[in-house]
């Protein structure tokens, strides 16, 4: 953006809206413009202040920051990062937000100083170039995704920013035999915790934070833990292995090092789906995983919140397919259901 991105700071704690102001002062790119201590001030700042992003704390007084953000979303959609306590319980809300809208979420710092917050000022950047539709609004449905014919192939999935409302739509449209699936998605273990126990109330499929050894079955969903990379290890019956070895492409967990395992692991009897995110985590391993002869799909640039992953991997030609949220899960099974072979 030519201009600074003007940013909305709402917390009812001072100290908490003078760390976060702190932190965002600190970026040339981003301008506060205000603050508000409770949706009622937000609701009046937002109209005379104009944001470009709000960062909005998940439990407040008056109206809590659930409520608040349902109402903006469908009276006056805009960025938001929704800034939560690394509960379990403000996981929770932070996922439901996700799921209502929100584009991102970060955990507040469990002790003082602003280190916890080192991710802020990229994830208000991130939202500020991110497409919000209305609460209720959605691009037109695809094919109902149908039944899925076991081949042995693996389902590989990797997202980002706005990830979390994308793999709800992805993974409640599979069926209760669904290809054994691994995911990736950019979160702090906590958080990655609570979408795992969301994914699995709301799916047919099992749906579990990843386990080292563990293997994959049909009809089950392995989730990344937070802090740690997933990857594949080869065998007869694939499995799930988690290292602690530093960030990959940036990231820990990283979408690089899952699907560049699934090559190896794999190689033509698997499906790569590279959802929403900002950044090219999981374009080279997306590339990998097409030239061992898995099948690739890719998020198309209308249906994402953040068109940056997704656009990295079709760039360096790792996409066989870019396609509407509502129709990827379709065509991930129909890939899956296809004999390598066949395809």
């Amino acid at each position: 953006m030519s201009r600074p991105i003007k940013v909305l700071v709402v917390d009812d704690s001072a100290t908490m809206r003078a760390l976060i102001i702190d932190t965002l002062r600190a970026d040339p790119d981003l301008l506060v413009v205000g603050q508000a201590a409770d949706p009622i001030e937000a609701r009046t700042a937002i109209k005379d202040l104009n944001p470009d992003v709000v960062t909005l704390d998940v439990e407040m007084p008056n109206m809590n920051g659930l409520e608040f953000l349902e109402r903006l979303m469908r009276l006056r959609p805009i960025p938001v990062i929704m800034v939560s306590t690394l509960t379990q319980r403000g996981a929770d809300i932070s996922i439901a937000a996700l799921e209502l809208g929100a584009v991102d979420c970060i955990g507040k710092p469990v002790a003082g100083g602003g280190e916890g917050f080192r991710e802020l000022a990229a994830k208000v950047k991130a939202a500020a170039m991110a497409r919000i539709q209305p609460s209720g609004a959605s691009p037109s449905t695809g094919p109902a995704a149908g039944e899925y014919k076991p081949s042995g192939s693996v389902v590989a999935i990797g997202a980002s920013t706005g990830g979390v409302e994308a793999l709800i739509k992805v993974i409640t449209s599979f069926p209760a035999n669904c290809p054994p699936t691994v995911i990736t998605q950019h979160m702090p273990l906590t958080f990655t915790t609570s979408l795992a126990a969301r994914l699995d109330r709301l799916s047919a499929p099992t749906v579990r934070i990843a386990e080292e050894g563990a293997e994959l079955t049909v009809g089950h969903v392995w989730l990344a833990p937070g802090d740690r990379h997933l990857r594949l290890m080869s065998g007869r019956v694939p499995r799930c292995t988690l290292g602690d070895d530093g960030p990959v492409s940036g990231h820990k967990p990283s979408v690089d090092a899952l699907f560049s395992s699934v090559a190896t692991a794999c190689g033509p009897r698997a499906v790569g789906v590279i959802l929403t995110g900002m950044g090219k985590d999981g374009a080279a391993g997306l590339l990998a995983m097409r030239q061992a002869g898995a099948a690739t799909l890719g998020q198309d640039q209308d249906t994402c919140v953040v068109y940056g992953m997704p656009r990295a991997a079709f760039e360096v030609g790792a996409v066989e397919r870019q396609l509407a949220l509502p129709r990827i899960a379709a065509a991930t099974l129909a890939a899956a259901s296809v004999s390598p072979g066949a395809r």
